[in-house]
C-alpha cells in the first residue's frame, strides 16, 4: 500500500498504517521516539495523529507501537476533517481523554494553530506524555531523530542547572547579534531534551531548554530560519538574514534585503497585542544536529540561541500573559555567557555532556 492509497481503504487507520510501506531508514528514529523518548509501556494506551503527507512516518511509529504491545489508535486528519483544521476533531480529543501518550506527526497548514492548542490543552490537563512532531520529514527522521538522546539529556541538564541560577544571559554572533536577556526568577525554566515526561510535553526531535524571559534587549540577526508557516516559505536565511531590534522585550524594528520576508514577519508579529513580545528564550542542545535545514521542528534544537515572539507557554513557564501566535527565530554560531561564564563559543558547547 502507498500513502496515496491510504484513504481509499475501509479498514481502520491503524490497520492501514501497519500495511503501509516505509523506508527502513525511518526505523531507528521511530524506535527512539517510542522507546527512548516516550518510553511507552505495554500496559499503556497511545493516540497517534498524522496526515496523508506524513503517513509513511506514522507507519514507522505504528510499527513500533505494535511491537511494543500497547493499545493504540490512529487518526489521519484528512479522513475526518477539512484542511486547514481550525478545530481539532472531537473524536481525536475524545480518544486522547483515555490515552497515556500521544504523538502528533503532521505537516501543518496555515491557520491550524488553534486546533493544536486544543490538543495540547488535553495533554496539559491530563499530564500526558506527548510528542509534538510538527512538520516532521523523512530528513528529520534520518537526522535529528537519530540523536543520542541520553547524551542530549545530560547536556541539557547541565545547561539548565546553570540557567536556573542566572539573572542575565548574553549572546553574540559574528553576523551582528548582541542581546542581553534578564531572567525573571518567578518564571520556570523547562527542559525538553527529547526525554518526555508527564511534566512537560515536548517536540521531537528534542533538545532545548527554555523559559519566558523577564526582558530582552538588543539586536537578533536571524541567519538561520524563522518559524511557523514562514519557515517553509522562506527557508534558510543566511544569504538574506532578518535583523530584529528588540527594546523592552518588544520588537522595535525589523529589516531585511528580502522585503517580503520582513513584511510577512511584521504582519505575523502584529496579530494581537502580545504577538511582538518575546515569550520564549531558549538554548538549543541537540548536539546530534549539525546544521539548519529549513525546518523549524529540527532547527530550533540546533545548538545556540533561539527566541520566540508571542505565546509564552505560561501554563509551564508561569508567565501570566497570552498571545494567539508564536513564532521562533533561529540564529547561527553563537557565543553565549550565563552570567559571566562562557558556555558556547562560535556554536560549540564548552560543556561536556
Amino acid at each position: 500500500m502507498t500513502s496515496s492509497s491510504l484513504l481509499s481503504s475501509n479498514s481502520s487507520a491503524r490497520e492501514r498504517l501497519l500495511e503501509l510501506k516505509f523506508p527502513a531508514e525511518f526505523t531507528p528514529g521511530a524506535q527512539a521516539a517510542i522507546g527512548t523518548c516516550l518510553r511507552v509501556e505495554p500496559e499503556e494506551k497511545v493516540t497517534l495523529i498524522c496526515d496523508r503527507a506524513t503517513a509513511p512516518i506514522a507507519a514507522s511509529l505504528g510499527r513500533e507501537l505494535a511491537a511494543n504491545g500497547c493499545r493504540w489508535n490512529a487518526f489521519v486528519l484528512e479522513e475526518i476533517a477539512l484542511r486547514p483544521v481550525t478545530d481539532m476533531p472531537g473524536e481525536i480529543l475524545a480518544d486522547m481523554e483515555t490515552s497515556d501518550v500521544s504523538l502528533f506527526a503532521v505537516q501543518v497548514q496555515r491557520n491550524e494553530l488553534r486546533s493544536r492548542m486544543q490538543m495540547t490543552e488535553v495533554v496539559n490537563r491530563r499530564r500526558m506524555r506527548h510528542a509534538h512532531m510538527v512538520n516532521i520529514t523523512p530528513q528529520i527522521m534520518c537526522e535529528g531523530m537519530r540523536a543520542d538522546y541520553d547524551r542530549v539529556d545530560r547536556l541539557s541538564q547541565k545547561v539548565l542547572e546553570k540557567a536556573r541560577r542566572a539573572r542575565l544571559i548574553r549572546a553574540t554572533t559574528a553576523a551582528g547579534t548582541d542581546i542581553r536577556a534578564e531572567m525573571n526568577p518567578e518564571y520556570n525554566w523547562l527542559k525538553t531534551s527529547g526525554i518526555i515526561s508527564r511534566d512537560k510535553w515536548g517536540n521531537l526531535p528534542g533538545g532545548e531548554i527554555f523559559t519566558t524571559p523577564g526582558e530582552v534587549n538588543g539586536v537578533f540577526v536571524v541567519d538561520g530560519v524563522v518559524g511557523d508557516y514562514l519557515c517553509a516559505q522562506f527557508g534558510l536565511l543566511e544569504a538574506t538574514p532578518l535583523t530584529i531590534e528588540i527594546k523592552g522585550n518588544r520588537i522595535a524594528a525589523c529589516s531585511s534585503d528580502n522585503q517580503q520576508l520582513r513584511d510577512e514577519f511584521e504582519a505575523y508579529t502584529h496579530t494581537d497585542e502580545n504577538s511582538d513580545r518575546v515569550g520564549e528564550f531558549a538554548i538549543g542542545t541537540n548536539i546530534g544536529v549539525e546544521r539548519v535545514i529549513g525546518n523549524i521542528l529540527q532547527d530550533e534544537k540546533f545548538p545556540g540561541i533561539h527566541i520566540a515572539f508571542g505565546n509564552p507557554y505560561g501554563e509551564h513557564t508561569g508567565a501570566p500573559w497570552r498571545s494567539s501566535t508564536h513564532i521562533d527565530v533561529v540564529g547561527l554560531k553563537f557565543n553565549i555567557w550565563i552570567e559571566d561564564e562562557p558556555i558556547m563559543r562560535e556554536g560549540k558547547f564548552l560543556l561536556e555532556p
